[in-house]
């Protein structure tokens, strides 16, 4: 079983990927880690405040470990607070974000077997936006019985119930499938919908509906220290599961029939998988609002690269999600002087060009099908 998994998904995808041999991927991960190192001094250094390449690898790498690195005290640079507080949480909070919803999309894709798939199927951008608008809008956010948490608890609650209530829909009379998936998703989301915008019709807070409308845009704004743990803690626990599951994701490109034939029941994969997408991007949506494109976007540009085979797409789509965040998140907040767009803003000037030129272009879906 394992060999045929392993054979027919990498080899539709050779037609299309750039990197074929185990040199080429291996060069091509130690590339990335690199570069998102260099990525990390860089974003960290550019801002209102400038600060010099070399002190912002200095500040960091005696925060780290320690020790002291040139002839002036770190700890006597007025640099620390900003580098140390603000700036480097920022960061890991994108690289956590970016990767995040790049595994997201790439489990999400192979799950409903269609590349137009990305982690907000489910209804989850839906959800969490009509948890957050009630939250905002209807009393239960910062003022609320939860305090500073409650925008983000209920806006992690609607994307979960909005994902319970699609796996629901999907799974009636009969097995969960990839287009009941889609279309349960599509319905949800509607729905969802249609009562955020009720709520919001009816709501006589001008300083709210703001709220709410810049937080379905997405920010890295708000993070912090104190917000790094539970999504690191997430992100990285889907990110060990699923680059576990290469070889059922897979037999997923394959369809439902050819994985009965392997003795793989999809439809307790997909529904589990489902599951715990909902989960990963419901509490990255809670903690920074909406960023689209990036699981749309991200596993189609590393499938050009390194073809269908999921052993490659996971780690080289977590990297490469973490990268391009990391960029978006220093143009949304440098583009403009003394202004910072929203990220969704960003994500979505570069991914939809970037979609619409690979769907006229190159026009592939999974292994080049």
């Amino acid at each position: 079983m394992g060999q045929t998994v392993q054979v027919h998904a990498p080899q539709a995808g050779k037609r299309k990927s750039l990197i074929h041999s185990r040199a080429g991927f291996a060069l091509l991960i130690a590339a990335l880690l690199v570069l998102t190192l260099i990525s990390v001094g860089i974003a960290v250094s550019i801002g209102q405040v400038g600060i010099p390449l070399t002190e912002s690898y200095r500040i960091l790498w005696y925060k780290l470990t320690g020790f002291q690195w040139g002839a002036t005290p770190v700890e006597a640079g007025s640099f620390t607070d900003i580098i140390w507080q603000i700036r480097f949480p920022r960061v890991l909070m994108a690289m956590f974000i970016g990767a995040g919803l790049a595994l997201c999309g790439a489990v999400m894709q192979a799950a409903v077997q269609n590349p137009l798939a990305d982690p907000y199927i489910l209804g989850i951008s839906s959800g969490a936006s009509l948890g957050a608008t009630f939250a905002i809008l209807i009393g239960f956010g910062a003022a609320g019985w939860l305090g500073q948490t409650g925008v983000a608890f209920w806006a992690f609650a609607g994307a979960m119930g909005a994902s319970l209530l699609v796996l629901a829909l999907a799974g009636i009379r009969g097995k969960m499938t990839s287009v009941k998936l889609v279309l349960a998703g599509m319905v949800i989301n509607a729905l969802c919908t249609a009562f955020s915008n009720f709520i919001i019709y009816f709501a006589n807070n001008a300083e709210g509906i703001k709220t709410v409308t810049f937080w379905t845009m997405g920010s890295l704004a708000a993070s912090g220290w104190n917000k790094l743990p539970l999504i690191a803690t997430v992100v990285l626990a889907g990110i060990l599961f699923f680059l576990l599951q290469s070889r059922v994701l897979n037999t997923m490109l394959l369809g439902d029939e050819a994985a009965v034939t392997l003795g793989i029941n999809l439809s307790v994969f997909r529904r589990i998988y489902m599951l715990l997408t909902a989960l990963v991007t419901g509490v990255m949506v809670a903690s920074c609002g909406m960023i689209g494109f990036v699981g749309l976007i991200i596993p189609h540009i590393v499938r050009g690269l390194v073809g269908s085979d999921h052993r490659k797409v996971m780690p080289v789509s977590i990297l490469f999600g973490s990268l391009f965040l990391i960029w978006t998140d220093v143009i949304a907040r440098s583009l403009i002087s003394s202004v910072e767009l929203p990220i969704g803003i960003i994500t979505a000037m570069i991914g939809a060009p970037m979609f619409m030129y690979m769907l006229v272009k190159k026009g592939y879906g999974f292994g080049g099908k």
